[in-house]
């Protein structure tokens, strides 16, 4: 019998698939960004469906989050970000699909391949695993947070500051 979980995951599996795909065959860069957002959101909710509550929220939030201000710097930046030009999302396309084949090959080999274990029969509920996925971060993943969060923040502050110094040099 297949349960409404195995449904849902398939389901929704092949949602963050179809989307991951219409990235690459838009030519707008704005629904380029919505596309890729839809995919986040689809693997958020297959982390919903396997009871990792923690991780979908997570997914979800900050994947709107991010595609809301990839799509706000892409407008800003983009010559052409309504894809009224039809410019190509992709480029050298044969090497890259040739690449695409090549590699996910790899990876079904490997996932069949693989000696997975046994299946576990007693795992921690989701208070416990989300307690345990605290401690983690609070822990030794901690320094790596920051220092990625701090990057990205000063990234995000100098692309501001360059395109205002730009903006008020052309006005002056």
């Amino acid at each position: 019998m297949i349960s409404v979980q195995l449904i849902l995951l398939i389901i929704f599996g092949l949602a963050a698939i179809w989307f991951g795909w219409r990235v690459f065959m838009t030519s707008s860069m704005v629904r380029s960004a919505l596309s890729l957002l839809a995919s986040m959101v689809a693997i958020g909710i297959l982390f919903l469906v396997m009871e990792a509550e923690f991780l979908g929220v997570l997914q979800i939030m900050m994947m709107g989050t991010e595609m809301s201000i990839m799509a706000i710097f892409m407008m800003m930046y983009m010559m052409d970000p309504g894809g009224l030009g039809q410019m190509d999302m992709y480029h050298q396309k044969n090497i890259s699909i040739a690449a695409g084949v090549i590699v996910t090959v790899l990876i079904v080999g490997a996932a069949l391949a693989a000696d997975w274990g046994t299946i576990a029969t007693q795992f921690p509920g989701p208070h416990e695993q989300n307690r345990l996925l605290g401690m983690e971060i609070l822990k030794r993943s901690m320094m790596i947070f920051e220092t990625a969060g701090v990057t990205i923040l000063t990234g995000m502050i100098a692309s501001i500051a360059v395109a205002l110094s730009i903006k008020n040099s052309v006005e002056k």
